[in-house]
């Protein structure tokens, strides 16, 4: 069983809220959610936020769209990720995806499931030895065992915010793959922390969706570049 675990919340240090801002008349999260649905390689889908009150109005709107949600410690990341993974369970694989990535490409994380199922992973993800796909395309899968070790031993207040630092820091304990792109474009910033990176999402969702609203990575990168809406960089 593979699980995908969304993780959200509205107290981003930089634009607060923004995982509920409107894209194309839809909470950010929605936009994302509606494509990450279209995985093929995903057995189901849940959301981990935290148990502040400021994420009342996050849960709500996600239990709507009828996804599970789990409510957890707002610093440590990965107890409430691990205790996701064990709500909406049992999983063999997890796979972590973050709420900032509204352009999310579906085939992407289906690749990285695969390479973990084929390539008999403990953990891979798409970002290292070195980033290859535009930033806000990023997604890790892990075996149970390998979060359940991070979940026990990181003591590191990174590894307790971060989920995976724990399992990638050990290569010599588990199994780490990888996936690369094969048209590299690490220099893309397509994930939402500051108002430039919602004006350009905001930007892609107005030129592409009423198009074809399973529109993917290709059209993005052909969309002129020079929109004074696109963030240099």
């Amino acid at each position: 069983m593979i699980l995908a675990i969304l993780q959200a919340r509205m107290s981003s240090t930089r634009l607060p809220g923004k995982v509920m801002a409107d894209v194309l008349g839809m909470p950010m999260i929605g936009r994302q959610i509606e494509r990450l649905r279209r995985c093929r390689r995903l057995d189901a889908l849940a959301v981990a936020t935290s148990d502040q009150a400021d994420d009342d109005p996050l849960a709500r709107y996600c239990a709507t769209l009828g996804l599970p949600v789990y409510r957890g410690s707002l610093a440590d990341v990965l107890d409430r990720f691990r205790h996701a993974a064990l709500a909406f369970g049992p999983a063999d694989t997890v796979v972590r995806l973050t709420a900032d990535c509204p352009l999310a490409d579906w085939t992407v994380i289906d690749a990285v499931v695969e390479a973990s199922a084929s390539g008999g992973f403990d953990y891979v993800n798409n970002t290292t030895p070195e980033r290859t796909f535009p930033h806000g395309l990023d997604a890790e899968a892990m075996t149970a065992e390998a979060l359940d070790a991070a979940w026990r031993e990181a003591s590191d207040p990174y590894e307790r915010e971060h989920v995976t630092p724990f399992i990638y820091r050990h290569p010599e304990r588990f199994r780490l793959g990888s996936v690369t792109s094969p048209d590299p474009a690490p220099q893309l910033r397509w994930t939402v922390d500051t108002p430039e990176d919602l004006a350009f999402v905001r930007y892609v969702y107005g030129e592409l969706y009423d198009k074809d609203p399973a529109f993917g990575s290709t059209a993005i990168s052909a969309l002129p570049r020079n929109s004074s809406l696109i963030p240099a960089g």
